[in-house]
């Protein structure tokens, strides 16, 4: 059968590429396919963006930037020390006893006023080759320059206990009275409360300390055994506070303990891989961040990124803890004060990045510029004075190092031994 042109005619059927059976079915089928995919996993890249946006955000936003301190600092821009050497750092880490807050307010009431419970200057050396924690007692007796209470009001510039400056000037005031010390330029500074310590040894799953002796201090709420223990943050703050009934009560005997415990800390965090672990590292970040202030430069994780970048590879015998070297205050043996020159040729050391040793520590080989491969390590000696265990060190190190050397420990060392 024709049509009417003479064409033969087809039985009447889909056209091509329509058919259930054809290619062309399958192939939009696979194009939808595809679209739907791609639009599922982007979907899927959105929302973990947006997750890990959110997580970067709310770490970025637990810091709490110090205007105030920056604002006062710069008011006072041109009497400050100038910084020496390019790369190295330092940093002020102040342990605040503010009762303020759910987490703090456990410890005792809150008057409105925080004291500097404890504060440790960290050198960092240029390169990032070593990390030097120097402890500043509280009780140091020391020139307190004229600082903006939180009230508004000022200061008169004062002859008292270090822990003074903070009390009524904040961090700014306790960082202008170190630069006036020491002639150290403070790079950046932190404060960190006692609900923050606590939170950041619990992220840590505990920090496993050595005892020699069973501790029972009612007063820190502290119950341990002898030998080796792992501290959760609420006995780890414990340990480091207490001072009635441990060692022989005095400022100097708690300091010793918190540079040994800061030192097993560093070495638990770079023992188990916290730092380049995601998962372990996030909550160690949202408890640091949760307690944090810092200065505009840090408060941001970007900021705390690039430090903590450059100090996590520094091998824990270079993270060295040391007391600036003092003695009893000559009009109150319940004071200190700083032992000459032995403390000026600290400073200077760090002032300059100078290397310096632990005692008992033998310089290496040294280079051409006189630093050695114990790089911006130091200890500290000072006089017998009964409060200090500070000691000379003995056989050749004494005779043959040609730099000064200070007592002190390392992140590196077993408190057990």
């Amino acid at each position: 059968m024709s049509d009417s042109v003479g064409t033969p005619s087809r039985a009447p059927g889909p056209a091509a590429g329509a058919s259930a059976t054809g290619s062309g079915l399958i192939r939009r089928r696979r194009r939808r396919w595809v679209r739907g995919t791609a639009l599922g996993v982007g979907a899927v890249m959105l929302a973990a963006g947006g997750g890990l946006w959110a997580l970067y955000a709310k770490l970025d936003g637990n810091i709490t930037s110090d205007q105030a301190a920056a604002a006062e600092l710069a008011r006072y821009e041109k009497e400050r020390p100038t910084a020496l050497v390019k790369g190295a750092m330092n940093l002020l880490v102040i342990g605040s006893d503010s009762r303020a807050g759910d987490g703090n307010s456990r410890y005792g009431k809150d008057s409105g006023t925080e004291r500097s419970d404890t504060t440790i200057l960290l050198h960092l050396s240029a390169g990032r080759r070593s990390a030097t924690a120097v402890s500043l007692p509280r009780d140091l007796m020391v020139d307190v320059p004229a600082c903006l209470r939180r009230d508004g009001s000022r200061t008169e510039p004062m002859f008292a206990m270090f822990n003074y400056a903070f009390q009524t000037g904040g961090s700014a005031c306790s960082i202008r009275t170190v630069e006036k010390l020491t002639g150290i330029r403070i790079d950046h500074h932190m404060v960190v409360d006692f609900d923050g310590f606590k939170e950041m040894v619990d992220a840590v799953d505990g920090v496993e300390i050595c005892l020699k002796e069973p501790i029972r201090d009612k007063d820190a709420k502290l119950r341990l055994p002898a030998g080796k223990v792992t501290l959760d943050g609420e006995q780890a703050l414990g340990y480091v506070r207490a001072r009635k009934t441990l060692g022989d009560g005095s400022d100097t005997d708690r300091m010793n303990r918190q540079q040994r415990f800061l030192g097993a800390l560093v070495h638990k965090v770079q023992s188990n891989d916290v730092l380049l672990n995601p998962v372990k590292l996030y909550p160690v970040l949202d408890a640091a961040t949760s307690s944090l202030t810092t200065d505009p430069g840090l408060a941001s994780l970007r900021g705390l990124y690039e430090l903590v970048r450059g100090v996590r590879d520094i091998p824990t015998e270079r993270v060295q803890f040391l007391t600036v070297p003092r003695e009893s205050y000559v009009y109150n043996a319940n004071r200190d004060q700083l032992v000459e020159p032995e403390a000026e040729k600290l400073f200077e050391r760090l002032r300059t990045d100078t290397p310096v040793v632990i005692a008992g520590e033998v310089p290496r080989d040294s280079d051409e510029k006189g630093r050695t491969d114990a790089d911006d390590g130091y200890s500290a000696y000072g006089p017998d004075d009964g409060k200090s265990d500070a000691r000379r060190p003995e056989g050749p190190v004494a005779a043959d190092s040609p730099a000064p050397t200070f007592s002190g420990t390392t992140a590196d060392e077993d408190t057990c031994e």
